[in-house]
């Protein structure tokens, strides 16, 4: 057994050499050196995320050839190796695999593009935004079997294709629109969506003032907020002075200044975008909802200017009511570029594959670890490779619609740096880091919410906790002798190379959790599980929810604010009209639309999803304890569906329910298939 074991490690872990062919099993490790194409255009080229220069997680080694024009780069493909145990099963008959979707974002995004002739076209006004609901874009006429193949796959984003002269696709509306048409229009719902909407991870308690910044100033500028205790004061409407308010934890903020503002003046050299350094402060009511209190917005010193930065607040007067709308709209561009390439990408699907890798190349098939772990890891890889292709590579979809644009990839590096660590990707050390809890024995979970109605945290401390007992129950059983642990060389590898090899470029950091005792496991695969289903599913499957309407969530802001320079021609021309300055400063209708498509395609469960809990592993069945202690997992998780239920119907929690407000069901483990806004799925699969 330990020769075959050996021979099987050979094969699995390979030589390092050589190009990879599509019926091998090989995993081994890489750069992300194949984002780029410098070989077609030099506009094309990009920098090999991970190193020093830019620290990033590890890929699967596909060993391509090198680009002749850019010896650090590999070249590109049309089809991306993975070890052929990842790939989408064909047996199966997965009618929603990575494949599919790469066929239906083929045909449908050049069909756009060849249906909307001007990629930087906005739309002329908010009748032709809802349009897209009601007429449709006219498309060219589509190949009989593609249009087939969509009906099939996206009834929902296709179901207005005729088979008339002209084909038409018709968006539906989502469910916010569906409920309230100008939901996204209200400074309420805006600072709702920060603890219920497709990105609770970004906000933080307020804990020192004055707000600082860390950067250097002599790069910069000056690192004081413009945001002043007197503003904040006049905003809180005498409610309490600031130093109560920090006291009693009633101030908020989501902060992208320090992580953005060093890539304002590269940005601002793409034609169609700007950017800028952005904090949203938001104020804790009495009845337990926020409000926003101001936005700043900053651009550093450049082009022989100094610094500007200027505050924005809710306002009584017209100028300053279209200011602030403005405002909102470069803050909800920065928000959405942040919650696809770190709360998404990075944190989901980029950090995930080492995992994989490395569970491969170490744990044998029949390790007890390897068969609890292999359902959360399945087909991780091939949608990985499918964003590698055409979502988050050199002039692909996401440079093409987010305010970052070709430094997009970048910045997610610059998140990874600043801000990843493997021990914060465990719920609940996520939120007492964003101060958004603190330790309480006497408390349920054992914390107590800073803000009592966060749907995503209540929400997700019960699946938490849920899947922290069930894998407890797997490693006690199998790990009874605590020694044992120790002793596991497979597992120690495996941890190890994770540590030092998948996630290299952080491996001397201090916070990694050691791997000595039962307990100190189940913490480890219980955050590893957690991100692979519970996060994902709220970062992933809430999207076309709420940026279908893409007013609520514009993916980009390709206008600076009307205050930041202007000449008296465009301060007219805004007073005059500034419906259109905020439309201007919105998606082109291409940029738009695309997206629209993308994030239908994205939030959608397969007829064939494989949910937590749902259906027991052949492997977990045979063990009698096993068996029982995932039956008592899947009980749980049929309790949570109807404690959110009831958390859904209960008038008091004002986050999740109200008129017009969507109910918070990103956490509901079981949904039919299509675009739903709930669901957990074992695995990153899409």
């Amino acid at each position: 057994m330990r020769k075959l074991r050996e021979e099987e490690l050979g094969v699995l872990q390979g030589s390092g050499q050589g190009e990879r062919k599509s019926f091998e099993r090989v995993y081994d490790y890489d750069m992300y050196n194949d984002l780029g194409d410098p070989d077609t255009s030099v506009d094309l080229k990009r920098p090999v995320l991970g190193g020093k220069e830019h620290p990033f997680p590890r890929r699967c080694r596909t060993g391509r050839p090198r680009c002749d024009t850019d010896p650090l780069s590999e070249k590109r493909g049309s089809n991306i190796y993975i070890p052929r145990d990842e790939a989408f099963s064909e047996a199966k008959q997965v009618a929603f695999s990575a494949k599919t979707v790469r066929s239906a974002l083929h045909i449908i995004i050049p069909t756009l593009e060849a249906a909307i002739i001007d990629e930087d076209l906005g739309f002329p006004n908010f009748a032709a935004v809802d349009s897209l609901f009601n007429e449709g874009i006219k498309l060219p006429s589509l190949k009989n079997e593609n249009k087939g193949f969509l009906k099939t796959l996206l009834p929902r984003l296709v179901k207005a294709i005729t088979n008339t002269v002209d084909d038409v696709l018709r968006f539906e509306a989502p469910e916010t629109m569906d409920r309230d048409k100008f939901f996204w229009f209200k400074d309420e719902e805006f600072a709702r969506q920060a603890l219920a909407g497709v990105n609770p991870h970004s906000i933080k308690l307020v804990t020192e003032w004055p707000l600082k910044s860390k950067l250097d100033p002599k790069i910069y500028g000056p690192q004081d907020s413009a945001i002043t205790t007197e503003l904040v004061e006049r905003e809180m409407r005498g409610l309490m002075t600031i130093k109560e308010a920090i006291s009693q934890k009633k101030l908020f903020i989501i902060d992208y200044h320090d992580l953005f503002l060093p890539y304002v003046s590269k940005v601002r050299q793409i034609e169609g975008t700007t950017l800028y350094g952005s904090r949203t402060l938001l104020f804790l009511t009495p009845d337990g909802t926020l409000w926003p209190l101001a936005i700043e917005l900053t651009r550093p010193p450049m082009d022989g200017k100094p610094q500007w930065k200027q505050v924005f607040t809710p306002c009584w007067d017209s100028t300053s009511v279209w200011l602030w709308r403005l405002a909102k709209a470069h803050v909800l561009a920065h928000e959405s570029s942040y919650h696809q390439l770190a709360s998404h990408w990075l944190r989901t699907h980029c950090a995930t594959e080492p995992y994989i890798i490395a569970m491969n190349r170490q744990l044998s098939e029949m390790h007890p670890i390897y068969r609890l772990l292999h359902p959360h890891f399945r087909y991780t890889m091939d949608i990985n490779a499918l964003a590698r292709e055409i979502l988050i590579n050199g002039g692909g979809i996401f440079e093409k619609s987010f305010t970052p644009g070709k430094y997009s990839m970048e910045l997610g590096s610059l998140a990874y740096d600043l801000e990843w660590q493997f021990n914060l990707q465990a719920l609940p050390a996520d939120l007492i880091n964003r101060g958004m809890a603190i330790e309480d024995p006497t408390a349920p979970h054992g914390l107590k919410l800073t803000i009592e109605d966060y749907p995503y945290a209540n929400d997700g401390l019960l699946l938490w906790d849920s899947m922290k007992e069930w894998v407890s129950d797997y490693v006690n059983h199998y790990y009874s002798n605590p020694s044992l642990i120790e002793s596991d060389q497979e597992l120690q590898a495996w941890w190890e190379e994770i540590r030092t090899v998948g996630h290299g470029d952080k491996k001397d950091e201090p916070w990694w959790p050691v791997l000595k005792t039962p307990k100190d496991l189940i913490e480890i695969i219980t955050t590893i599980v957690w991100v692979t289903s519970g996060h994902h599913a709220v970062v992933n499957f809430g999207q076309y929810t709420y940026t279908g309407y893409f007013p609520n969530r514009p993916t980009i802001a390709r206008t600076n604010m009307p205050t930041e320079d202007p000449s008296k021609e465009a301060w007219k021309t805004f007073l005059k009209k500034p419906e259109g300055a905020l439309l201007q400063c919105f998606p082109s209708q291409m940029q738009a639309t695309r997206m629209m498509a993308v994030m239908d395609i994205l939030s959608s469960h397969s007829p064939e999803e494989e949910y937590i809990g749902e259906k027991i592993e052949p492997t977990w069945a045979e063990n009698p304890v096993i068996k029982a202690a995932f039956e008592r997992f899947s009980g749980r998780l049929m309790e949570l569906e109807g404690a959110i239920d009831e958390r859904n119907a209960n008038k008091d929690l004002k986050n999740r329910n109200g008129a017009g407000v969507v109910p918070y069901e990103l956490l509901k483990p079981f949904s039919p298939p299509g675009v739903t806004g709930k669901g957990v799925p074992y695995s990153i699969s899409v």
